[in-house]
């Protein structure tokens, strides 16, 4: 029991870094309409952000706030006004695509103009250890777990609970009608790519002191998180959070119990016994959209 008690908080933290880059993709659906496939590079670049201000002699917060700023503008605006805005008329595939594409030509940009090598990065949490009821916790694991936690749902009361999270779920609903009640669509629309860029730095500052950083680290976050947000529900913010939770622990225990080589299969397994019996996410809820 107590092997298992280690495994499955140490998943939580674990599936909490999942369900947090997994918010990207909820939060653009809800406000925007749109998907973005490059969501694990975008979890990735500001990773490299703030290890280029760190080797100029920055504090790792003021590193933050400084890619924070610089990933606002280049996963924000420049995506938005570069990608997202041209291919918006057209459809949600050419923007599928068009993300596959850049999350590729990211990958492969990092690598030959950085370095393909992993790179250490300081944790923000001290190197302590819990011990309660056998059961070794660090004080990592609950710290991850609890700011993505104090994220999902900072998130989901801003869209659900204020005038301007509404406002942009009226755009992602039906973009002619909510202009038409006076909603400056372009700018909701980039308020909730703005919003993205900040949550991915924020996943970035968490998930990197682990996993190193290094070209290809959004690839294999990307595609858990895209999984775990259909998990969840792919139109509810908690939802993000809860099937990264799933997959996370179910990825610890099945490595221990089964065999680490069905480890990445995990999430692949829980999302197409999901998605046969509830479509619609274990947290989502079935609705219409405009197209």
């Amino acid at each position: 029991m107590t092997d298992f008690l280690q495994l499955f908080f140490s998943g939580l933290a674990t599936g909490a870094i999942y369900g947090l880059a997994a918010l990207g993709f909820t939060l653009l659906w809800q406000a925007s309409g749109t998907i973005n496939f490059a969501q694990g590079e975008f979890v990735m670049l500001p990773a490299f952000m703030m290890l280029g201000f760190l080797s100029l002699g920055a504090p790792l917060a003021v590193s933050f706030v400084f890619s924070v700023v610089l990933a606002v503008v280049v996963l924000g605006w420049v995506f938005k006004r570069g990608i997202v805005d041209p291919l918006f008329k057209y459809g949600m595939m050419p923007i599928v695509v068009a993300t596959i594409g850049l999350s590729i030509a990211m990958r492969n940009g990092v690598r030959a103009g950085y370095s393909a090598e992993a790179h250490p990065f300081p944790s923000l949490f001290a190197d302590k250890l819990y011990t309660i009821a056998g059961v070794t916790i660090t004080l990592s694991d609950i710290g991850t777990f609890v700011v993505a936690l104090a994220l999902v749902l900072a998130t989901q009361a801003f869209i659900t609970k204020t005038v301007t999270g509404r406002a942009m779920q009226a755009v992602a609903q039906n973009t002619e009608s909510a202009s038409v009640l006076g909603i400056n669509v372009p700018r909701m629309i980039f308020y909730a790519f703005a919003i993205n860029a900040v949550l991915a730095v924020a996943a970035a500052l968490l998930v990197t002191p682990t996993y190193l950083a290094k070209f290809d680290m959004g690839e294999s976050l990307g595609t858990k998180a895209f999984f775990a947000a259909i998990i969840g529900g792919f139109n509810n913010s908690r939802g993000a959070l809860l099937g990264g939770l799933i997959v996370g622990v179910c990825e610890n225990l099945a490595a221990a119990y089964i065999s680490p080589a069905y480890k990445d299969a995990v999430a692949l397994v829980i999302f197409m016994v999901v998605i046969l019996f509830k479509p619609q996410g274990l947290l989502g809820k079935k609705e219409e959209r405009k197209v």
